[in-house]
């Protein structure tokens, strides 16, 4: 059983981040932009434009993820970061905000071909929780669908239970909502 390492994306770790999108080409494709840009933002922009803004987030300091390890090989991402900074998500009418709390929002995971399997988006999962407190964060969503559905990169329930979360979803609203309270 492999034992994995996790970082957070930071300045230091951004060629990384690059070393793993030129790995993954379904990531590079995206670069997790999808729900940080506007929608008619994100579909002008090129996969190469889409990985240059991830990066310039980084570089501006801006908290985006948490890199997974086999030795020193990067094989597995989970975006997460305050949910101000995903512009389509503020924007989408079908997750809207809950309450005026500021929350961290779990968009994404990416786990290479090789580690599927393993368990790897909890731990992913549980070492975003751990970064997100470490820099003041007190509240984490995410937005988990059924498997075998749309936007299954979102993590599944049964992922986000394991790590802790609650279901916070409002009666009446068809996408759920769970949260983990940091403090």
């Amino acid at each position: 059983m492999v034992q994995f390492t996790y970082r957070p994306v930071t300045r230091d770790t951004s060629s990384d981040l690059t070393a793993f999108s030129s790995c993954h080409g379904k990531f590079g494709y995206c670069s997790c932009m999808r729900w940080r840009m506007r929608s008619t933002e994100y579909q002008r922009a090129t996969k190469h434009e889409r990985a240059a803004r991830l990066l310039e987030m980084v570089a501006d300091g801006k908290p985006v993820g948490v890199l997974a390890y086999d030795g020193y090989e990067p094989v597995g991402w989970c975006s997460i970061a305050p949910r101000e900074t995903y512009e389509a998500l503020e924007r989408y009418k079908a997750l809207p905000r809950i309450d005026p709390e500021p929350v961290w929002s779990v968009v994404c995971f990416f786990v290479g071909r090789r580690y599927r399997g393993q368990h790897l988006t909890v731990g992913l999962l549980k070492a975003g929780l751990d970064y997100a407190r470490s820099v003041g964060a007190r509240i984490v969503e995410g937005y988990p669908v059924d498997p075998g559905r749309l936007y299954t990169y979102m993590g599944s329930p049964a992922t986000f239970r394991s790590a802790g979360f609650r279901d916070v979803t409002p009666s009446g609203q068809g996408r759920r909502i769970v949260r983990c309270d940091l403090a």
